[in-house]
C-alpha cells in the first residue's frame, strides 16, 4: 500500500489533507513542516509527499529541489497559483505533479499514480543518461590508457587495447577500471619524478654556483645553473596543475617559499661570500621537496612508486656528493663537507642495493643500471681526496644522466606494469 506523507500550508479553504488521504485508502506516514521536511521525508521515507500550497514560494521549491538529489521521491503539489514561470519553477524543482485549482478528494489517488508513473519515466531517464555518460567517460579513459600503453610498450592502438582488455578480465574489473589505474599509474609516477628532480636539483644549483665561486667550467656551470633554474619552474608548473591542490597544496607551498628565496640568491654573478646563504637555503628546498615526493608515493598506492622515488633520489645523492666535493677545495671549508659526502655516499650505496633487488627489471633497464654503476666507480674515485674538482664536475653531470634515464625507465616500467 501507498504511504504517504504531506505538507499543507494551511490558509481559508485549506483541505483536511491527512484525513482525505486516509479516506482514499492511503497510508498516512504523517504531517510535514517547511523547515525539517528533508530531515522528516528521510526519516519516515514515504512513497510520496503530498504537499498543498495556495501560492507556492522559493522555500517550498528550495525544499523539493533538495529531496530531489538527497531522498528523491513523487512530489504532488495542488496550489491555486497558476502563472506559468511557477510551473516551470516546480518542475526543475523536483515537482512531478503541479495541479492548479484542482483539489479534490476524489482526485488524490489517480493523480498519485500520474506522478509515480512521472517519477519512474524520470528515473529511468536519469538511469540511461547516467549510462550513457558512464559509457563516454569510459570511452575517454580507455583511449588516453591506449596511448599510454602505445607509448610505453611502442605497440599499435589495437595492440594496447587487447592488453588492457585482457588485464579487465584477469582481474574481473571493468575495462574502464583498468585504464583508471594505468591512467592513475602515470599521473603519480610522473608526479614522484618530478618532485625527485626538485630534490636534485637543489643540490646540482648550489653545485654549480660552486663552481662559480671557484673558476671550474665556469661558462658551462652558469648554463647548466640557468637550466636547472629552468627546470624548476617547468616542473612546479607541471605539478600545479596536475596535483589536487587540497590535497597536496600546502605541500606545494612548502617548496615555492625556499624556491623564492633561493631563486632570488642565485640571480647575479656567483659571490663566495653568498655561497653558504645559498646553500642553506637549498637545504630547505630539498626538505621541502623531499616531503612533498614521500607523499606522491605514499598516495599513489603502489609499492612500485617506491622505485622511482629511490632511483630519482640517487640523482638529488650524486649531486649532494658533488657539492661538497667542490665545496671542500674552495676556502674556509670545514669538516662538514667531507662528513656530508660520506653521510650521502652511505645512502648511495643503499639506493644502488634496494635497485638490484627489486623486480622490476627488464635488459634495458639492467644495461642502463650497470652503465651507471661503472660511472658511480669512476666519479667516486674522484670525490675522493685529494679532489679533482673539474673531474667531479664533470662525471657527476655523466652520472646524473645515467640515473635520470634509469628513473624514466620505471617509470614507464610502472605504467606497462599497471595493465
Amino acid at each position: 500500500m501507498t504511504s504517504v506523507s504531506f505538507f499543507s500550508s494551511g490558509g481559508p479553504g485549506a483541505p483536511a489533507l491527512g484525513q482525505d488521504l486516509e479516506g482514499v485508502g492511503l497510508t498516512v506516514a504523517g504531517p510535514l513542516a517547511l523547515k525539517t521536511m528533508v530531515q522528516d521525508v528521510i526519516r519516515a521515507a514515504p512513497d510520496v509527499v503530498v504537499c498543498y500550497d495556495i501560492h507556492p514560494g522559493d522555500a517550498l521549491f528550495a525544499v523539493t529541489a533538495t529531496l530531489q538529489h538527497t531522498a528523491p521521491r513523487p512530489v504532488v503539489l495542488f496550489t491555486g497559483d497558476p502563472d506559468a514561470e511557477k510551473i516551470e519553477r516546480a518542475a526543475e524543482a523536483g515537482v512531478h505533479a503541479y495541479v492548479v485549482n484542482g483539489y479534490a478528494p476524489a482526485r488524490l489517488r489517480s493523480v498519485i499514480h500520474v506522478a509515480q508513473a512521472r517519477f519512474r519515466r524520470e528515473q529511468s531517464l536519469r538511469e540511461e543518461l547516467s549510462e550513457v555518460r558512464d559509457r563516454f567517460t569510459e570511452r575517454k579513459l580507455v583511449d588516453r590508457a591506449k596511448g599510454i600503453l602505445m607509448r610505453v610498450r611502442n605497440v599499435p592502438e589495437e595492440e594496447a587495447f587487447k592488453v588492457l582488455r585482457s588485464a579487465a578480465m584477469q582481474s574481473k574489473q571493468r575495462i574502464g577500471q583498468v585504464a583508471q589505474q594505468v591512467i592513475d599509474a602515470t599521473r603519480y609516477a610522473d608526479a614522484v619524478n618530478r618532485a625527485g628532480q626538485l630534490r636534485m636539483l637543489s643540490q646540482r644549483m648550489v653545485k654549480l654556483y660552486a663552481q662559480g665561486c671557484a673558476g671550474v667550467a665556469a661558462e658551462e656551470a652558469a648554463a647548466l645553473l640557468r637550466d636547472s633554474v629552468e627546470r624548476v619552474e617547468a616542473n612546479l608548473a607541471v605539478l600545479g596543475r596536475t596535483l589536487s591542490k587540497p590535497t597536496f597544496g600546502d605541500l606545494l607551498d612548502g617548496v615555492l617559499a625556499p624556491w623564492t628565496a633561493l631563486k632570488s640568491a642565485l640571480h647575479g654573478r656567483p659571490q663566495a661570500a653568498r655561497l653558504g646563504d645559498v646553500d642553506v637555503l637549498a637545504e630547505r628546498l630539498l626538505h621541502q621537496a623531499e616531503a612533498l615526493t614521500r607523499n606522491l608515493e605514499t598516495a599513489g598506492f603502489t609499492a612500485a612508486l617506491r622505485v622511482i622515488n629511490v632511483s630519482g633520489r640517487q640523482r638529488m645523492l650524486c649531486q649532494r656528493i658533488a657539492k661538497a666535493a667542490i665545496l671542500s677545495t674552495l676556502p674556509g671549508a670545514g669538516p662538514n663537507a667531507e662528513a656530508e659526502a660520506r653521510r650521502a655516499e652511505a645512502e648511495f650505496e643503499q639506493g644502488l642495493a634496494f635497485l638490484a633487488a627489486t623486480p622490476l627489471s627488464t635488459a634495458e633497464i639492467q644495461a642502463v643500471r650497470a652503465a651507471a654503476l661503472a660511472a658511480w666507480a669512476g666519479f667516486r674515485r674522484a670525490a675522493a681526496a685529494p679532489v679533482d674538482a673539474n673531474e667531479v664536475a664533470a662525471l657527476s653531470e655523466a652520472l646524473l644522466a645515467r640515473f635520470g634515464e634509469l628513473t624514466a625507465l620505471y617509470e614507464q616500467g610502472i605504467q606497462s606494469l599497471m595493465a
